[in-house]
């Protein structure tokens, strides 16, 4: 049996949550899907996927091998366009959205250039820190940074991303240091209202363990860069990622707190509707930002340009 038509079908399975959507999409019987599905575990000597009559659901090595045979699909079908493409142009139009702060920084600059190198393709960036459901607003790809949702999206991790607490050394002065994430309880925390994106709270490692707590404090916001600058003006503490706040930090403006409890880092990824034939402009895209964020000097000289 084939390895790659195996490899197919765990995704499709996995992503769209029934053996027989996965069939309906490739167009074939539902059992022929359940025999690729066992012959990989078969091989492999794992279970992946937990089936009963009304759900399937992901073992934790199912979850795990998910996300490398995304990469890997991926990774194939960008390998094929490069060579298949020739002398074929990326053309039309491409939707694409951000989140609102990260995008302003770390998207929109990176525009121009993708567009000198492809004159043909037309480009519409949205920013909001809105998660936005790109399948049913018709989006082609989006940028998120932070813990991913499940979703029958697919997924490409382009960068690391690493988040801190932060607060103006005036606010420290007047309400104190906390040295324990629990103490974040009797500050003023600045954060994300419940329609962005921070879904989960803020994420601190606590005893080796990773733990999410959802501090409040008397104001939020839905828009990063608001609560960026409430926390400069010294309104309290912030949890923000280190693309935002490192210059501040290295300039004193801002002070790191709680560092032994950092999380580790999460990721910035690009994601997009599970489709076999991906435009050519879609992933063009995709490997620009991988290209562009997997350059360490990109991010010195953003941190530099801050």
């Amino acid at each position: 049996m084939d390895r790659l038509k195996q490899i197919e079908s765990f995704v499709a399975v996995a992503t769209k949550g029934s053996l027989t959507a996965a069939a309906h999409a490739e167009g074939v019987a539902p059992a022929v899907i359940g025999r690729r599905i066992d012959g990989l575990e078969e091989r492999l000597g794992v279970k992946l996927l937990v089936r009963t009559t009304r759900r399937i659901t992901l073992t934790h090595e199912g979850s795990a091998f998910l996300e490398d045979c995304q990469r890997l699909l991926t990774d194939l079908a960008n390998a094929e366009a490069s060579v298949t493409a020739g002398g074929v142009k990326a053309s039309g139009a491409l939707r694409i959205t951000a989140p609102a702060g990260f995008g302003r920084r770390h998207v929109a600059p990176l525009v121009p250039r993708f567009l000198q190198q492809h004159p043909d393709v037309h480009l519409s960036l949205n920013l909001s820190d809105r998660v936005v459901d790109i399948v049913n607003e018709g989006y082609d790809c989006a940028v998120r940074v932070g813990d991913l949702p499940d979703s029958s999206l697919i997924s490409v991790r382009l960068a690391d991303n690493r988040r801190l607490c932060v607060a103006a050394p005036g606010y420290l002065q007047r309400a104190g240091v906390p040295q324990h994430p629990s103490e974040l309880a009797r500050h003023e925390c600045l954060t994300l209202s419940s329609d962005a994106s921070q879904t989960r709270g803020w994420a601190f490692t606590v005893d080796g363990e990773l733990m999410h707590l959802r501090p409040s404090g008397r104001i939020d916001c839905s828009d990063g860069q608001v609560l960026h600058d409430w926390c400069l003006a010294g309104l309290g503490i912030a949890w923000r990622s280190t693309w935002e706040v490192e210059h501040e930090v290295a300039s004193g403006a801002l002070v790191s707190v709680l560092d032994d409890f950092a999380a580790p880092p999460n990721g910035i990824f690009a994601l997009f509707p599970h489709a076999k034939h991906l435009p050519l402009r879609v992933r063009l895209w995709i490997d620009f930002l991988k290209h562009s964020y997997g350059d360490p000097d990109y991010w010195k000289a953003a941190g530099q340009g801050a």
